[in-house]
């Protein structure tokens, strides 16, 4: 019998991965996971070993488990684990189409967000009371991330903390990455990287620093452009957004 081939996402799921689970993460995560779910992850871990599985949870859908990998991706599983299907989860409402598996990479995706130190990004804290976190990945050179640099103060006077990573889009080891890591290394990185963005110069400083590591990571959360907005419950808002609307998005407007 000819076996159809999986899509190009799923092709690269199943490759061998180098950033496959340890073994004390696969472990946390079976226990974790109900009987079912463990069941899952064993038959699809029988086939394939290496498979770069993160977890195995109930779906919004009765009788299937979403199957979640290290890059985002999610298949959905029949109880058994018998059978596979690609693709995204809607569920139908009476008045719109709601992305249940967004849903699922949302919480992953603020999972991962809270567990990063604040003492490795460049951090505009909130006038007063904090009310909000927003998460952004953010390239120097990037004229719709230096726009809204602009809205930061209006952002911090909401009670809206604002967070930089660094997303450096010509790569590690560009001019752009270097800038980051001048801003990042600067002995005053809020001042440093707001001339940056100004088009301004900075001394050029280096040091232990995470603007490699941010790079891989925005790769791991979906990020292809910048500025890309994460907030604190993991919703993804992909692209330049003024202070009010992101403010209403936040629920605080």
């Amino acid at each position: 019998m000819r076996h159809l081939a999986l899509p190009a996402f799923g092709l690269l799921l199943f490759a061998v991965a180098s950033c496959a689970q340890s073994q004390d993460e696969a472990t946390e995560a079976l226990h974790l996971e109900g009987e079912a779910a463990a069941a899952i992850r064993a038959k699809l871990k029988a086939v394939r070993p290496d498979l770069p599985l993160v977890a195995v949870v109930p779906a919004a859908l009765d009788g299937f488990y979403a199957v979640e990998f290290e890059d985002g991706t999610i298949f959905y599983a029949t109880e058994d684990g018998g059978f596979l299907i690609a693709g995204d989860l809607y569920e139908v409402t009476d008045s719109r189409f709601v992305n249940r598996s967004e849903d699922v990479r949302a919480r992953r995706r603020a999972e991962t967000i809270a567990g990063l130190g604040t003492d490795e990004m460049i951090v505009f804290p909130a006038n007063g009371n904090r009310r909000a976190v927003i998460s952004v990945f953010t390239d120097i050179d990037c004229g719709f991330c230096r726009r809204l640099h602009l809205e930061v103060p209006e952002l911090n006077r909401s009670g809206v903390e604002v967070r930089y990573l660094a997303f450096p889009r010509a790569g590690v080891g560009s001019g752009s990455y270097d800038k980051h890591v001048w801003a990042w290394c600067a002995t005053d990185p809020l001042i440093a990287i707001t001339r940056l963005k100004n088009g301004q110069s900075v001394e050029p400083r280096t040091c232990s620093n995470p603007v490699a590591d941010h790079h891989a990571l925005s790769q791991q959360l979906g990020v292809r452009g910048t500025p890309a907005i994460f907030l604190e419950d993991g919703r993804y808002l992909p692209g330049y957004m003024p202070a009010a609307e992101l403010l209403k998005e936040l629920g605080l407007d």
